[in-house]
């Protein structure tokens, strides 16, 4: 999938220490990989770098149309031309895909390494099939990418693991309330769709006004409140019936702060819960 014969890359590299070391090996030397950034309005008018491509992306002052344009432009090449440009797209992305691998392992005592190669193998299928035609296309190919790294989290964490003295089954661990980690197991369990889970993060934890999202898809204000509404009572709905299954004493689930604690597991490292990202936390920048 991707390069392992770079300098500074062993068998024993995480899968995101792999494209760390390929994308700092296509960007340096003496003819580095660079797209030409007269093609995009602000970039410099010249062959621009792909690291410095990630940077000017990552800075909060660049138009989200222009980000469309990089990426639908690198996304291009990594489907005609391949393996560079697959590269370098997941190098570009790499500051959201440590923080979605950072996210779900967080509290993960075992190996992660299946954890983190499931967020860039999430992120490279994507990559294939996302619709360029649609606007925030990392916020899409990041969504993905966390969607296959919690699937493979949840996997690891239902697993029976052997309990002091024998072996016979442990519990798996209660779902626990992180507001990425509700959307993801509710799209997982089939309570919103995809396209709902991503209208929810983008106006509850993205902050995107619904106004834009609307007009991002080509539908009314009242059309998207409403889609927003429907899939919302949905999720309560989802919420409220995995509530009494998991722990009929436990009150509260949800987003935007209507969390619960998980119970205590021999596969993670705490009880505690993560907090809810917010605009005074600071973090690894989440999307380009």
């Amino acid at each position: 999938m991707l390069p392992r014969n770079c300098p500074g890359i062993t068998a024993d590299s995480m899968p995101l220490d792999v494209v760390r070391s390929a994308f700092t090996w296509l960007t340096t030397g003496p003819h580095p990989v660079s797209v030409d950034g007269r093609l995009f309005d602000g970039f410099p008018d010249r062959w621009v770098r792909l690291d410095e491509v990630r940077d000017l992306l990552l800075r909060r002052t660049c138009p989200q149309n222009v980000r469309d344009a990089v990426w639908t432009h690198l996304v291009r090449l990594a489907r005609t031309e391949g393996a560079t440009w697959t590269v370098a797209c997941a190098g570009i992305a790499l500051p959201a895909l440590l923080n979605v691998a950072s996210k779900l392992t967080a509290r993960f005592a075992d190996d992660p390494s299946d954890i983190h190669s499931s967020v860039l193998t999430g992120f490279l299928t994507e990559l294939a099939a996302v619709d360029l035609s649609r606007p925030r296309i990392m916020v899409r190919l990041r969504w993905a990418a966390y969607r296959a790294g919690h699937a493979a989290l949840r996997e690891a964490l239902d697993t029976p693991v052997p309990s002091a003295g024998s072996f016979t089954s442990a519990s798996p661990p209660a779902p626990w309330g992180h507001p990425d980690f509700v959307l993801a197991r509710a799209v997982e369990a089939g309570a919103i769709s995809s396209s709902e889970a991503d209208l929810i993060g983008l106006t509850r934890l993205e902050k995107v006004s619904l106004a834009a999202v609307a007009e991002q898809r080509g539908a009314s204000y009242e059309a998207t409140k409403k889609a927003r509404q429907r899939a919302e009572r949905r999720l309560v709905l989802y919420l409220r019936d995995d509530v009494d299954t998991v722990s009929p004493n436990t009150s509260g689930s949800g987003v935007q702060g209507c969390e619960r604690q998980p119970d205590a597991s021999t596969h993670t490292s705490s009880p505690d819960v993560p907090a809810p990202p917010s605009s005074t936390t600071p973090e690894v920048p989440r999307c380009a």
